[in-house]
């Protein structure tokens, strides 16, 4: 299976991450997305937009109309969604120009501290 984990973490510690898998050579078991702060990471993944990914997910390639089809939401709505998704790099873009969510789950993780 293959897995995404969108998680909260500093730049540095996903800047260390990086140098160590490029020093190394061998890559992170799973794929990681990481936001600098909670507020950046829930702005980017809203209700709406989690809900596309639910719809996107083991579907394969599907336009953005189809996807605004199967979540029952107006195309121009979705759209903006979608390149939201796109430029956070949740969702990718085949070469025929359709979208597609290239992994079998989503793991979110962060942690919320006392203040």
């Amino acid at each position: 299976m293959k897995t995404v984990t969108l998680d909260v973490r500093t730049p540095a510690d996903a800047m260390a991450d990086f140098t160590k898998a490029w020093e190394t050579g061998k890559p992170e078991g799973s794929a990681r997305i990481s936001f600098a702060t909670p507020e950046l990471l829930w702005s980017v993944l809203t209700a709406k937009r989690w809900e596309l990914l639910k719809v996107l997910c083991g579907a394969g390639p599907v336009s953005i109309r189809e996807a605004a089809r199967r979540v029952g939401r107006d195309v121009k709505a979705v759209h903006g969604d979608i390149t939201a998704l796109l430029n956070a790099g949740i969702l990718v873009r085949t070469d025929e120009g359709q979208i597609v969510f290239p992994f079998d789950a989503v793991k979110v993780e962060f942690l919320l501290h006392a203040a």
